[in-house]
């Protein structure tokens, strides 16, 4: 009686078959139900079925990536990222000019799920050399967004952009001016720009804020100036007419009283009529024109003797070093200047060695007039008073008396 041959069960996940090579092919089931090789061949049937269980496991936990799904041009995907945002068109433009200069290069014709943490690496690293931190800082922080996008999305299962520190900008401090240098570019610049400058330091204005102030946004009655849009101007020319840069940029600042005087003539001379007229305009009555600004504010800069490095928007910086000197609420600072974030506050609260030695003063004042008026209830002599906030110091026993 012949034995019949049993045949081997049945596999229910995936299937295995032996090449002629004699190498093991792996295939699993992946989207619709279609079986897909695995991207290698195997030595043996064993390890074609440990590859199989990793799948099916995947699977079961919802961890599997359709390794298909990620073969999209980064490319295509980064500007298709971009136009998903709804972000203010300066930040728009500042995200395809880092795509077009700094990531496309490199990256552009890969397909995302190829694009590994060496790729990135090895990047990172020819951008620092070719255009230095702070391009190469902002670069990886979008390239490092986009990614995780993907992720979301199921493209990749990891984000490839992992180096720590990376999209941290450590910039330099940026210049403050002294009242008597704000006070002579506003004299350098002339007359029709004269306030600008002072609004710029005084005010703690943004120059998009002040290209799209009107009539109306001033109220000389209680001395202040209101925030409500602003204009900022792309590279292409053209101007953005907006919202402020945040949401705590639409506020009321109250303004210096010497400055009121300024705002006065200049609504009178220079500003167009109407209470929705600009009050800054050209010669030719246009809306402001960076470039057209942009060469009188250098001019001015050279000739009070300024730094080539200060820009007009340094003038906020000062502005909201001088408003910290003040001793001011953090909140307070934050609403005058239009932030929503501390963070953003402490970068102009500038600290020098005279900053430092006037807190140190202050402290000194404070705790000396504390102790004297505590002191002068009991009776204590003004010289005991100095001793009881730091007392004489006796010499260390066995030390010996210097000559």
């Amino acid at each position: 009686m012949t034995r019949s041959r049993r045949r081997a069960p049945r596999r229910s996940f995936g299937a295995i078959r032996k090449l002629p090579s004699g190498r093991y092919q792996a295939r699993y089931p992946g989207a619709g139900g279609i079986l897909r090789a695995a991207p290698q061949t195997y030595e043996t049937k064993r390890d074609a079925e440990v590859f199989l269980a990793q799948i099916q496991a995947d699977q079961a936990r919802g961890d599997w990536i359709d390794p298909m799904a990620g073969e999209v041009l980064f490319a295509e995907y980064a500007k298709r990222w971009i136009d998903e945002r709804g972000i203010a068109p300066t930040t728009e433009e500042l995200y395809r000019r880092l795509l077009r200069l700094h990531l496309e290069p490199t990256f552009g014709e890969q397909h995302v799920n190829t694009i590994s943490p060496a790729k990135v690496r090895t990047w990172r690293a020819e951008r620092l050399k070719a255009t230095g931190d702070t391009t190469t800082a902002k670069s990886y922080r979008l390239l490092k967004a986009i990614m995780q996008t993907a992720v979301e999305d199921e493209l990749i299962r990891r984000n490839p952009c992992s180096i720590r520190g990376a999209g941290r900008e450590d910039a330099d401090e940026r210049p403050v001016a002294t009242v008597d240098q704000v006070l002579a570019l506003a004299e350098a610049i002339g007359i029709r720009w004269r306030l600008m400058v002072l609004l710029g330091a005084f005010a703690s204005m943004r120059p998009e804020e002040l290209a799209e102030l009107r009539r109306a946004d001033i109220d000389l009655d209680a001395g202040s100036v209101w925030v409500r849009r602003a204009a900022p101007e792309l590279n292409t020319g053209r101007r953005v007419i907006g919202d402020p840069k945040s949401r705590a940029g639409k506020r009321e600042i109250a303004l210096p009283s010497f400055v009121l005087l300024d705002v006065r003539r200049h609504l009178e001379w220079f500003a167009k009529d109407g209470p929705d007229g600009l009050v800054f305009v050209g010669e030719r009555g246009a809306a402001l024109r960076g470039t057209t600004f942009g060469r009188k504010w250098r001019k001015a800069r050279d000739a009070v003797g300024m730094p080539k490095c200060f820009r007009f928007y340094d003038l906020r910086h000062t502005g909201n070093t001088l408003a910290a000197d003040t001793g001011a609420k953090l909140k307070d600072l934050m609403v005058r200047a239009g932030q929503s974030s501390e963070r953003a506050q402490l970068i102009y609260q500038h600290s020098t060695k005279e900053h430092q030695r006037r807190l140190a003063d202050d402290i000194d004042a404070t705790v000396r007039s504390q102790r004297t008026s505590a002191d002068r209830g009991s009776g204590t002599s003004a010289t005991a008073t100095v001793h009881r906030i730091v007392p004489p110091l006796a010499a260390p026993a066995g030390a010996a008396r210097r000559r």
